[in-house]
């Protein structure tokens, strides 16, 4: 119990049936007695109430990512009243398994949040300056020394997402990868072939190839894999005992989701992706982890276990991304405005046969993790996205017919906004 809960139990009779009320003291314990006036004081406006999750609702959004190509999906909520979890579908199209809320799968561009923590991290250790050149700690990597570490790390650089052409032809594109092994420095050859997409610090513009750069850094200034990193300073204190990072090993051990990659042809059959290397990825988005793990690792660096309070205010100061004032991005984190005014703070993933959207709010209370098996099906990630609204905003009040034509679309409208695009999206 913090010091201040201590002084708070001293306090006189009067206060303490003000904390009752739920006033606290404004005196600590050894203060002189509160004085008349103070007492007769009126109470001070209750907080809001937290709105339960609507699981109802978030079954409608697993269902909806089904009707929209996925052949499963599942979420699990964790909060004040506890956890709630739902399944739907198959996690395994051969034996027609169901989907199961404790298996594994590949969580794609969550694995940026790890990589960033990490790296911070090292800043709070003084191993690096986030305003620093990357240049410095990794000489000629770039061909620019504007380019900081705080610009890898929001998306700022202006380096290319190699990714836009490996994966222009969605299967072809994944088979050539599957099982091949890159080099960062491949990947990195890989984005600087490409034109620049902005000048560094400038605009907004998602890429890989940022986070290719941050797992180089870490390896460089641990001098061990970026496997290890994550082990010791992720996994381990958090007891995630699902998580892994197996790179180049193509298998997901255990009980696991298989997932599904749409071609780009209609209608033609879906390709099991599950085993593959991830090594287009890496530190990128090769993390492995369960719906649970998910939850304790992001309601944990929400309650600042991973990271001090002056570097989880740095990597929790946003900018938009996108014209709508609801989608922010900030180091290595995505914060999305919801439509009952929740903040929620995590990322979303996309790997061959996987969605995941993985976040919680501020205080780290709350917490949801879903995913859907499949992936080049844009319309299923954004379905799955609904998730968000109906478990962090509850159920939502019925519009009276008159009251429509004087509110604002957005306070009324629930459907869930396009997904934001990990990888390249043909569907």
């Amino acid at each position: 119990m913090p010091l201040s809960s201590h002084r708070r139990l001293a306090v006189s009779a009067t206060a303490i049936a003000a904390l009752a009320a739920g006033v606290a003291p404004a005196a600590p314990a050894f203060a002189a007695p509160v004085a008349p006036a103070a007492r007769t004081a009126p109470a001070a406006p209750a907080a809001p109430a937290v709105p339960s999750p609507d699981m109802e609702g978030v079954v409608a959004a697993l269902n909806s990512a089904m009707a929209n190509g996925a052949p499963g999906a599942m979420a699990r909520f964790t909060g004040p009243e506890g956890t709630r979890s739902r399944t739907v579908g198959v996690q395994d199209r051969l034996s027609g398994a169901r989907m199961d809320i404790h298996a594994r799968f590949r969580i794609g561009s969550v694995s940026k949040t790890f990589s960033t923590v990490v790296l911070l991290q090292l800043v709070e250790e003084g191993r690096l300056e986030l305003d620093a050149p990357v240049n410095r700690y990794l000489p000629g990597l770039l061909p620019d020394d504007r380019i900081t570490v705080r610009h890898l790390l929001t998306h700022r650089s202006g380096l290319a997402d190699y990714t836009d052409a490996m994966f222009n032809d969605t299967v072809p594109g994944f088979e050539a990868v599957r099982n091949r092994v890159f080099s960062y420095q491949e990947l990195v050859d890989l984005s600087l072939s490409e034109p620049r997409t902005t000048k560094p610090g400038v605009a907004y513009k998602y890429s890989n190839a940022n986070f290719v750069v941050v797992g180089m850094l870490i390896e460089k200034l641990t001098g061990r894999p970026v496997s290890d990193a994550y082990e010791r300073r992720i996994v381990e204190p958090l007891k995630l005992s699902s998580t892994s990072y197996v790179h180049p090993d193509t298998r997901i051990k255990g009980l696991h989701v298989r997932g599904y990659l749409h071609p780009d042809a209609a209608g033609d059959p879906l390709v099991d992706s599950t085993e593959q290397t991830v090594s287009w990825a890496q530190s990128a988005g090769a993390v492995i982890s369960t719906p649970a793990d998910l939850n304790t690792f992001t309601s944990a660096l929400m309650r600042g276990r991973l990271l001090s309070p002056a570097m989880l205010e740095a990597m929790t100061t946003v900018t938009p991304t996108d014209t709508a004032n609801t989608r922010f991005y900030g180091l290595g984190l995505r914060r999305y405005d919801l439509s009952c005014g929740t903040r929620v703070y995590g990322h979303t993933g996309t790997v061959q046969g996987f969605y995941t959207y993985a976040f919680s709010t501020r205080d780290g209370r709350r917490s949801l993790s879903a995913m859907a098996n499949t992936s080049n099906h844009g319309a299923a990630n954004t379905a799955l996205g609904g998730t968000l609204e109906a478990a962090f905003c509850g159920k939502k009040r019925a519009v009276a017919p008159s009251s429509r034509a004087t509110s604002s679309p957005a306070a009324n409208d629930f459907s869930p906004l396009p997904a934001e695009r990990d990888l390249p999206e043909r569907h």
